[in-house]
């Protein structure tokens, strides 16, 4: 890979990572037109590239400490606050911020068990591009709906096992290309009625925890096989920053448009997309 084909493949991770239009989904498209024209990088569903995708992954979690670095200081700061003092009296109950924390760990754990249990089958659908159209058409659908949904009801306070443990399988999900992770976890707290503030802002919190914990696995298991195989340390530096920067940028931008309940300009687009790929544009390519 190079340095000038990481910084487009972070380009496009950064920018469609938080806009729910399946940034893993770009990623495989981009990847494979690249190699269409000539790129030796190694095919989307190798170990090195999946890895190099989790890197870039981890750049646009840089672009979410950056956005809601105030609401991740008062997270910390309180649960440690709230321990400490459980601590200190015994029998008190959990605090709103510990409680807040141990549904985020529930969904990071439901992620990855379901993850453990399906990582071959989402391996494989790596190379099946024509999954694309039938996930980017749901997420369509999903998209538009959940712009016509009701005021939604609930804080984060009511933010129990159930929407956490149904935000995991989400977010699951979200490891087939064509589903967004943002955009899923985002749908499932709206339809599981959390305020559209607070499901944004749990969504892109329960990113961090996952990816880094996905990372760290895929990292593992590439190093004890093939190695990067194609994908050198900085390409993927080159990858990370550059995913940082734009995903700071796209991040403002749909907070902005989730506020505003307008989501479904990304339905269009992603409709358009599946119907290029569905009539055969890129056959031949992908």
């Amino acid at each position: 890979m190079s340095y000038l084909e990481a910084m487009v493949l972070g380009l496009v991770q950064g920018i469609f990572m938080f806009v729910p239009v399946s940034s893993t989904a770009h990623l495989v498209v981009a990847q494979h037109v690249m190699i269409a024209q000539g790129s030796s990088m190694p095919p989307p569903e190798s170990p090195a590239m999946i890895l190099f995708d989790l890197v870039v992954h981890m750049g646009t979690l840089v672009s979410i400490v950056i956005v809601f670095s105030k609401s991740l200081s008062a997270l910390v700061r309180a649960t440690f606050a709230e321990t400490s003092s459980r601590l200190r009296i015994p029998g008190q109950g959990m605090g709103a911020f510990s409680r807040l924390f141990l549904m985020g760990m529930l969904t990071v754990l439901v992620t990855g068990v379901l993850g453990l249990v399906f990582k071959r089958t989402f391996e494989l659908v790596f190379s099946a591009p024509q999954v694309l159209v039938v996930t980017l058409s749901l997420t369509a659908v999903l998209l538009f709906v959940t712009d016509r949904l009701p005021k939604r009801p609930l804080g984060i306070k009511s933010l129990g096992p159930r929407i956490a443990i149904v935000i995991g399988v989400a977010q699951a999900l979200a490891l087939i290309p064509g589903i967004s992770r943002s955009g899923i976890t985002i749908i499932a707290g709206l339809f599981s009625g959390l305020k559209r503030r607070w499901a944004a802002e749990y969504s892109f919190l329960v990113a961090i925890p996952t990816i880094l914990a996905a990372s760290l696995f895929q990292g593992v298991e590439v190093m004890r096989g093939a190695g990067l195989d194609g994908v050198g340390l900085g390409p993927m530096l080159v990858g990370l920053v550059v995913a940082a920067i734009s995903g700071t940028v796209a991040l403002k931008l749909v907070l902005a448009l989730l506020y505003k309940a307008q989501l479904k300009v990304f339905s269009v687009y992603l409709v358009a997309l599946a119907t290029v790929i569905g009539f055969g544009l890129f056959d031949g390519i992908i």
